[in-house]
């Protein structure tokens, strides 16, 4: 993907709004550096991404958050970031910034109010009862009704853009392979494909493939483990243990053949640091024997237990029309009708050749969030055995050449599409790099879903949603 950047002027910034207000474009990254704003725009239909690039002398520029929510909670990291102002922004609270960047007490948070009788406030995190990132939810309530979710993140901030500034590519991939652990592969191969990008760099075919591989199996473990916890959560345990095994024997065998359960640092710039031989596999022909032999049961079970039928069904909807205008990517997106998949939309080696196949709802709840995970792990197996029996063989790693330049890259995860810019220069440094998360589109989502619900709803919707907090709030 050849980067576009144009440099635009105030009123081409505000057209840009303008045409994300109107949902001829969908909002894909928005981030700044010291003196200038930038905004990644997505055209679907055409399968382009392209960014703008405004100047800020003053420090100011119009709020993108003005007319297009998305933008909101970004204009406020941003200006937690950065220093700038956007002009407008309906929400000045600060984001990442906790009262603790400067001298001085922190300052009270002001959660947004709810009106109406008898309403109470329930106030849950930011630590939680469990091995899990923090974030803090405040709950407005009549009774057990849910009127109003507000999330409080940015408590894992790690500036991942200013540790990446000046880095070293080796170092620079191991820190976006650490930006959200579970996505490591997708991030891994979103940083690669934006360096290569920016370098002309052409990776060897079986560097490629080796990388789709890896992708799926991050994919099919994630969800496998999702499927899992939303069954555990709607007070069904037997599936959690059941998918358990199953994402087990996935890790294992990933840790086998890749050095490492995640598969961290096994995706490099230029192409892959591990091979496959015949030993690990065959091992993976087991274990996608495995999936297809015991997966059909587990969707039996799911699809034929009243009770699980009775927390999913009609919990948590999310309408379509939030999905679009948020631009959400994977199981979410997909359960609430947006058909939007990067791996089609803007495919890339080797899903340029590969069938995939993209499973779309229209229902928004959480039974149809789960049903696109079903319908994805479904798909995987064939997709690992096409890519086991099609791949060719060749290097593993392509020179990068030490010049300047700009790349960026979409890549689809198992959450949905992450997002990478690189400014590379001519020593083979990085000046620049920024991604996201597709959380940074979801979380508000989750507010919306919840509401009408009751609270002990709320841990089946939020792991229905499984958002990421350490990818959030990079």
């Amino acid at each position: 993907m050849s980067v576009v950047r144009t440099p635009v002027s105030e009123a081409e910034w505000r057209s840009a709004i303008e045409a994300l207000a109107q949902g001829e474009r969908t909002l894909s990254a928005l981030w700044a550096e010291a003196d200038i704003v930038h905004m990644a725009l997505l055209d679907e239909p055409r399968g382009a991404l392209t960014v703008l690039s405004l100047p800020t002398a003053d420090g100011r520029y119009p709020a993108v958050g003005a007319a297009h929510p998305p933008a909101i909670r970004l204009e406020r990291a941003l200006r937690d970031l950065t220093g700038l102002t956007p002009v407008g922004l309906p929400d000045a609270r600060p984001w990442l910034n906790h009262g603790r960047w400067r001298e001085g007490d922190p300052a009270s948070y002001e959660f947004l109010p709810a009106e109406g009788e008898s309403l109470h406030q329930i106030a849950v995190g930011p630590v939680h009862a469990g091995i899990i990132e923090p974030g803090h939810f405040r709950f407005t309530a009549n009774g057990e009704t849910i009127v109003r979710l507000e999330a409080r993140l940015g408590y894992v901030h790690k500036g991942i853009a200013a540790l990446m500034t000046g880095a070293s590519l080796e170092r620079a991939a191991q820190l976006a392979g650490r930006a959200s652990g579970d996505s490591t592969v997708a991030y891994q191969i979103a940083f690669a494909c934006a360096v290569e990008d920016a370098t002309g760099t052409a990776i060897p075919a079986r560097a490629a493939w080796l990388r789709a591989l890896m992708a799926e199996l991050e994919r099919i473990a994630n969800h496998l483990g999702d499927i899992g916890a939303i069954c555990n959560d709607a007070s069904f345990p037997l599936l959690h243990a059941h998918t358990g095994v199953l994402r087990e024997r996935v890790l294992r065998y990933c840790g086998h053949a890749f050095g490492h359960r995640l598969m961290m640092d096994a995706i490099v710039p230029g192409g892959v640091a591990r091979d496959l031989d015949r030993e690990r596999l065959a091992d993976l022909d087991r274990l996608i024997a495995e999936i297809r032999a015991a997966f059909p049961r587990i969707v039996e079970v799911y699809d034929n237990t009243a009770s699980l039928q009775d927390r999913t069904v009609g919990t948590g909807i999310l309408t379509p029309e939030l999905a679009r205008q948020f631009g959400a990517g994977g199981y979410i997106g997909r359960a609430s009708g947006r058909a939007f998949d990067a791996r089609k939309a803007l495919p890339y080696p080797p899903y340029d050749v590969l069938p995939v196949e993209v499973p779309v709802l229209d229902d928004g709840d959480v039974n149809a969030r789960v049903w696109i995970r079903i319908r994805e792990v479904e798909q995987s197996p064939t997709l690992l055995a096409a890519l086991r029996h099609q791949m060719p063989g060749g290097a593993l790693r392509g020179e990068l050449a030490p010049v300047a330049g700009e790349g960026l890259a979409l890549v689809e995860g198992f959450r949905g599409d992450i997002f990478a810019f690189v400014r590379m220069s001519a020593a083979g440094t990085v000046e620049h790099c920024q991604l996201r998360d597709p959380s940074q589109f979801q979380w508000p989502l989750l507010e919306a879903a919840i509401e009408g619900n009751i609270v002990a709803d709320f841990p089946l919707c939020n792991k229905s949603f499984n958002c990421s907090y350490a990818g959030h709030d990079m």
